[in-house]
């Protein structure tokens, strides 16, 4: 009876300690637990090798959540077409914190219209290797909007965000580009022509007259040693100095024009002579002065108009009156007793 007591004690104790350890792990996973999660999908048409369940979703470095399902597109979107019609992408679905992205605004990322607007903005998905052991994770980040995507004929279940090619598969894709390129390339052909190149290249060379060219280049330097030798250092060196002399005097008579007071007031002058000139331009007294004035010059146009030929004979006159009186101004420097006493007496022829 005793022993029976001793198990049925024991099975308690057991009973309370698993009840015990759930409990503490409930309380440490609570939080980690009751944090909103949502589900995002993204397609790669290319190997995932080294992503697998668990894997990590970081966005800029930072851990936003983790891969909940690796699996191909076909097996949730086209089990109803054959499998020419098929495409072969490869379907990762993530669970990521939205708060985590951005902030408390981020929140409307679990929203398929926020998650679109910012997929218009740039927002994708790669697969980025994890150092050198052969991991690899989905990064999070936003890149040029016009990376091109993969086209899809349906509609996600989940929020959709596009993807772009790993840094391994742009790698290894410009490799192969090169490859190709190389492949294509004729090397023999090639190779042919550059030993033409260097077998001509030698030919000329040889036909250089090196020796003459290195005379030529002794005597040019020699002139030009001479010519610098020749050159009146002492004398540029004053002429130099005389100048920046010049320029210093002429820096400061043109520091004391500036600071002249009356160059000072030459902007507030002209303000005050333009202002008279508006409140003259302004005055309804010009408008009738200049409409008076051209009431006159019309009147007197018509004046001369009509009188032209009377104005004529009037000047014609006045230039004969003139010359009579120049005749008379002559014959008076000449004979003043002639103005006088008019013409002198006949002369008397004496008797016979």
């Amino acid at each position: 009876m005793s022993q029976k007591a001793n198990y049925f004690k024991l099975g308690l104790f057991v009973i309370g300690a698993v009840i015990a350890g759930v409990l503490v792990l409930m309380i440490i996973g609570t939080g980690r637990w009751l944090k909103p999660r949502t589900t995002v999908e993204t397609y790669f048409n290319e190997s995932v090798q080294g992503l697998d369940i668990g894997s990590k979703m970081k966005y800029r470095g930072v851990v936003i959540g983790e891969v909940s399902r690796i699996t191909f597109t076909y097996v949730e979107y086209e089990q109803n077409k054959p499998m020419l019609q098929r495409k072969r992408y490869v379907l990762v679905e993530a669970q990521i914190e939205p708060h985590l992205v951005g902030g408390r605004a981020a929140n409307d990322i679990a929203s398929p219209e926020s998650s679109k607007l910012e997929v218009e903005r740039g927002l994708r998905v790669h697969l980025a290797p994890q150092g050198i052991t052969g991991t690899s994770y989905l990064e999070l980040d936003y890149v040029d909007p016009t990376t091109p995507v993969l086209p899809i004929d349906w509609v996600p279940d989940n929020i959709y965000i596009p993807s772009t090619p790993s840094t391994v598969s742009t790698f290894v894709n410009a490799a192969s580009e090169i490859l190709d390129r190389l492949r294509h390339l004729d090397i023999e052909t090639t190779i042919a022509n550059l030993n033409k190149l260097l077998a001509t290249t030698n030919d000329r060379v040889a036909g250089l007259d090196t020796q003459g060219i290195s005379k030529r280049v002794g005597e040019t330097l020699g002139k030009l040693d001479t010519t610098l030798d020749n050159l009146q250092t002492k004398k540029l060196s004053n002429e130099a100095a005389s100048l920046i002399a010049e320029l210093r005097q002429s820096n400061a008579e043109l520091k004391t024009f500036l600071a002249n007071p009356a160059l000072a007031k030459l902007p507030q002058d002209t303000s005050a002579a333009v202002q008279s000139v508006q409140k003259l331009v302004s005055d309804p007294k010009l408008a009738a002065s200049i409409t008076h004035l051209e009431r006159t010059l019309a009147r007197l146009d018509r004046i001369f108009g009509t009188g032209e030929a009377d104005l004529g004979t009037t000047f014609q006159n006045l230039r004969q009156i003139t010359d009579n009186l120049r005749d008379l101004t002559e014959e008076a420097k000449r004979y003043p007793s002639g103005l006088l006493f008019g013409a002198p007496p006949r002369r008397v022829e004496p008797a016979k």
